[in-house]
C-alpha cells in the first residue's frame, strides 16, 4: 500500500475529484432527486493525510475558496434580507405608524425566529427543486443523454449545501423557539395574562383547540429535525462511504421529501385557524407563514404529480438508457434546423 511519502507533494494537490462530466450516468443525467450528490471516491489509500503546511503556495492560490457554496449562501443571504425586511414591516413599522407602539424589542428573538423558519424550509425545498425541473426535462426530451441547460447543471450540483444550510437554518430555528421563557418580556406577558384572568374572573384558561395546535405542529418540527440531522450526518464522507448507493439514495431522496412534507404540515397547522383571520393581513400583506409554505407546496405537489405510475415508469425507463425516437428524432431535425 502507498502511503504519503511515495506520492510527489506537487501530485498530490493536483489530484482533484471527477468532475460532473465523467460522472454523467451517476448524477445528471440520471436526475437524481437526493439532497446530496454521492462523493466520489478518489484513487489515494485513506492513510494518505495532508495538512496545510504541505501544500505549496502556488497551488494555494490556485484553489477555489468554497466554490459550490457560493450560491447557496447567496441565495440564502437573499432570502433572509428579504423576509427580515418584511418582518419588520409588519411587526415592528406598522404598530409604531398606526398606533404608536414600539416594539423594537421584538426584533432579536421575535423577528429572527419568523425569518429562520422561512429561509430553512425554502432552501429545503430549493434542494428538490432542480430534480423535479431535471425529470420534466427529461421527458420532455425522451432521452437522458441530452446535457441539462448550465444554470441547472450548476444548481443540482449544489443541493448537498442548500441541504446543509435549511438544516443549520432549522437548528437556530428550534434553539430560539426554546428560548422564548427565558425572556424577560415574557415573563412580563405572563404575569399580564394571569392578572387578566383573576380580573375576568376565569378559574381555567384551557383551550382545547390550541392545545392540540401546539402539542401537534411542535411534534412534526422535532420529527422534522431530527430527520434533516439523520441528512447532514451521512452527507459527512466517512458515513456516506460506509454505506451503499442504494442505501444512500434512500436516506437522502426519500426521507429528505418526507423532511419536507413534515416541515410544510409543521407551518400549516402552525397556523391552523389563522388562514382565515382577517387580521393577520397587516397592509393587506399575508403572514410570513402563507409564503413560506408557497414553494414546498409546489415542490410537493409535483414530487407527486412524477410519482404517478404513468410518469413514474417512464422516467425509470428513461434514466436506464431507454430513448424515444419520436421526440430525439424531432429535437435532432431542430437542432439541425
Amino acid at each position: 500500500m502507498e502511503n504519503r511519502k511515495d506520492i510527489p507533494n506537487q501530485e498530490l494537490w493536483q489530484m482533484k475529484p471527477k468532475s460532473l462530466q465523467d460522472d454523467d450516468y451517476l448524477t445528471k443525467d440520471m436526475g437524481e432527486t437526493s439532497m446530496l450528490k454521492r462523493p466520489v471516491l478518489l484513487h489515494v489509500p485513506q492513510t494518505t493525510h495532508v495538512n496545510e503546511f504541505d501544500c505549496p503556495l502556488e497551488f494555494q492560490h490556485r484553489q477555489k475558496l468554497f466554490a459550490q457554496w457560493r450560491l447557496p449562501i447567496k441565495i440564502a443571504a437573499v432570502v433572509s434580507s428579504l423576509t427580515f425586511l418584511y418582518t419588520l414591516l409588519r411587526e415592528i413599522i406598522h404598530p409604531l405608524v398606526t398606533s404608536h407602539q414600539q416594539y423594537f424589542y421584538k426584533i432579536p428573538i421575535l423577528v429572527i425566529n419568523k425569518v429562520l423558519p422561512m429561509v430553512s424550509i425554502t432552501l429545503l425545498a430549493l434542494v428538490y427543486l432542480p430534480g423535479v425541473i431535471a425529470a420534466v426535462v427529461q421527458l420532455h426530451n425522451g432521452t437522458k443523454y441530452k446535457k441539462f441547460p448550465p444554470w441547472l447543471d450548476k444548481w443540482m450540483l449544489t443541493r448537498k449545501q442548500f441541504g446543509l444550510l435549511s438544516f443549520f437554518f432549522a437548528v437556530l430555528h428550534a434553539i430560539y423557539s426554546l428560548s422564548y421563557p427565558m425572556r424577560r418580556s415574557y415573563r412580563y406577558k405572563l404575569l399580564n395574562w394571569a392578572y387578566q384572568q383573576v380580573q375576568q374572573n376565569k378559574e381555567d384558561a384551557w383551550v382545547e383547540h390550541d392545545v392540540w395546535r401546539m402539542e401537534i405542529y411542535v411534534s412534526l418540527g422535532i420529527v422534522g429535525l431530527a430527520i434533516l440531522a439523520l441528512l447532514a450526518v451521512t452527507s459527512i464522507p466517512s458515513v456516506s462511504d460506509s454505506l451503499t448507493w442504494r442505501e444512500f439514495h434512500c436516506i437522502q431522496s426519500k426521507l429528505g421529501i418526507v423532511s419536507l412534507l413534515l416541515g410544510t404540515m409543521h407551518a400549516l397547522i402552525f397556523a391552523w385557524n389563522k388562514w382565515i383571520d382577517t387580521k393577520q393581513f397587516v397592509w393587506c400583506t399575508p403572514p410570513t407563514f402563507m409564503i413560506a409554505v408557497f414553494l414546498p407546496i409546489i415542490v410537493l405537489i409535483w414530487k407527486t404529480i412524477l410519482f404517478l405510475p404513468c410518469l413514474r415508469k417512464k422516467i425509470l425507463r428513461i434514466r436506464r438508457g431507454w430513448e424515444d425516437v419520436t421526440k430525439t428524432n424531432k429535437i435532432e431535425m431542430s437542432s439541425q434546423l
